[in-house]
């Protein structure tokens, strides 16, 4: 049974930073490409960033670019979104994400429906 368990949210400060953790287990972690997703109250869920399963491409959606960096540790069978200078619109639900489909998918702007199991997510509040 594949778990995708997420930590790290909480209530930070405008320009603050932090770090969330998706640990993976029951599926093979290291041919999985990883995805973060977010949802805010009353929104769509929308696509954050991407790591393919050998952590040597990376993909992030506009908003978050040269703020956020998504890493891996296979050994570690986790994934990480590291966020830095958070703005109050950062503020949502985050969800972890793996998908097995080609990297070509999850290369630009990759829809849902392109990961296949997903984790409850983890509350990040950003306050103004």
């Amino acid at each position: 049974q594949v778990q995708l368990v997420e930590s790290g949210g909480g209530l930070v400060q405008t320009g603050g930073s932090l770090r969330l953790s998706c640990a993976a287990s029951g599926l093979s972690f290291s041919g999985a490409n990883m995805g973060w997703f977010r949802q805010a109250p009353g929104k769509e869920r929308e696509f954050v960033a991407a790591i393919r399963w050998a952590g040597d491409s990376t993909n992030y959606a506009d908003s978050v670019k040269g703020r956020f960096t998504i890493s891996r540790d296979n050994a570690k069978n986790t994934v990480y979104l590291q966020m830095n200078s958070l703005k109050p619109e950062d503020t949502a639900v985050y969800y972890c994400a793996a998908g097995w489909r080609a990297w070509g998918y999850y290369s630009s702007s990759p829809d849902i429906s392109a990961f296949g199991s997903w984790g409850q997510g983890t509350q990040v509040t950003v306050s103004s």
